[in-house]
C-alpha cells in the first residue's frame, strides 16, 4: 500500500502574458489585462502530492525535511522573480498558471525520483478561484 503525502508551499512572482509572434492588438485581445508592459504578480499557493509506501521503520513516506528541501529548490527559482525575464523557460513559454505548473512539476519530479518517491501531482493556486492541477492523477 502507498500513501499520498501533500505539502503546501507559497511563493510570489510577476509575469506578463505575451506571444511575441503576435501583434500588440492580438495580444491585447487574447490576454486582456494580463497583457501589459508592466506585467502583474500573484501570491501563489502550491500543493505538492507525493505517492510512496510508508516506511515501516520511520512511519513516513519521506522525511518532511527532504520534501521541503525539494520544494524549496524549485520555489526559490520562482520566488520574487519576473518570470518572463528571469527564467529561460519562460522566454519560450508564456507564463500562464498552466505553464508554470508544468515547469514546477517537471523540476519536482526529477528531485523526488532521487528519493525514490513518485510525484503524484501538483496543484498551483493563482488565487482562491483559479488553480491548475498537473500530474498523474
Amino acid at each position: 500500500m502507498k500513501a499520498t503525502l501533500v505539502r503546501t508551499a507559497r511563493f510570489s512572482c510577476g509575469h506578463k502574458y505575451e506571444n511575441p509572434s503576435w501583434s500588440e492588438e492580438r495580444n491585447k485581445k487574447e490576454f486582456g489585462l494580463c497583457y501589459s508592459e508592466h506585467g502583474h504578480g500573484h501570491n501563489y499557493k502550491l500543493d505538492v502530492a507525493i505517492l510512496a509506501p510508508i516506511d515501516p521503520e520511520t512511519g513516513m513516506t519521506l522525511n518532511l525535511m527532504h520534501v521541503d528541501q525539494c520544494i524549496e529548490q524549485v520555489t526559490d527559482l520562482l520566488d520574487h522573480k519576473f518570470l518572463n525575464n528571469d527564467l529561460d523557460y519562460f522566454k519560450k513559454h508564456i507564463p500562464t498558471t498552466e505553464n508554470i505548473s508544468v515547469f514546477i512539476y517537471n523540476k519536482l519530479k526529477d528531485l523526488f525520483e532521487q528519493h525514490k518517491v513518485e510525484l503524484s501531482k501538483i496543484t498551483l493556486y493563482e488565487n482562491d478561484d483559479l488553480w491548475v492541477e498537473y500530474g498523474n492523477s
